[in-house]
């Protein structure tokens, strides 16, 4: 009993022995942070963003160009788990998408939106579309949708193309 007792001790002080040890050997200082290299990242990171904006605009336009209804249709069983988008059929957990694109965000009179969304309140464009279905909870902070999103640019545009097929009054590929 005093052998089992004794190894454990040990064992025990090898191992907080071998820790510090390991923390001696490999010490890195961290860096400082400093103000002036946060505000050089922050206005980085606003230039790339109207940038892309700019380049998703043109890159989703073209991806529509070559974009199939078909596929768009396949790609958007995805989303029928939470959205109808056949004319007249009523909200799910997510609202009806039928004539979605020229729309305002959160604007449906008989759907209980998060308040993120009708904050939102832009118009569904085909470029705010590619935008909330690349990941919606970071373009709509606050949003209930928990879909993950789309990643594959292919797949977003022929859904796009799809809502835009299944409205009244599609928006002009232009």
């Amino acid at each position: 009993m005093k052998k089992i007792i004794a190894s454990i001790i040990l064992a025990i002080i090898l191992i907080l022995g071998i820790n510090k040890i390991t923390d001696i050997i490999f010490y890195v200082e961290k860096p400082e942070k400093s103000l002036q290299v946060a505000s050089i990242s922050t206005t980085t990171t606003t230039e790339t963003t109207s940038t892309s904006s700019i380049t998703g605009s043109v890159e989703i336009m073209a991806l529509l160009a070559s974009a199939s209804v078909a596929n768009g249709e396949k790609v958007f069983k995805k989303c029928a788990a939470c959205h109808s988008i056949a004319k007249g059929k009523g909200n799910k957990i997510g609202p009806a998408l039928f004539g979605v694109l020229g729309r305002q965000a959160g604007s449906l009179v008989d759907y209980k939106y998060s308040k993120a969304m009708i904050a939102h309140g832009k118009p569904w464009t085909f470029e705010e579309m590619n935008s909330f279905l690349t990941k919606p909870k970071d373009w709509v902070k606050g949003t209930k949708m928990s879909f993950v999103g789309l990643k594959n640019a292919k797949d977003r545009a022929a859904v796009i193309l799809y809502m835009n097929e299944n409205t009244d009054s599609p928006l002009p590929l232009q």
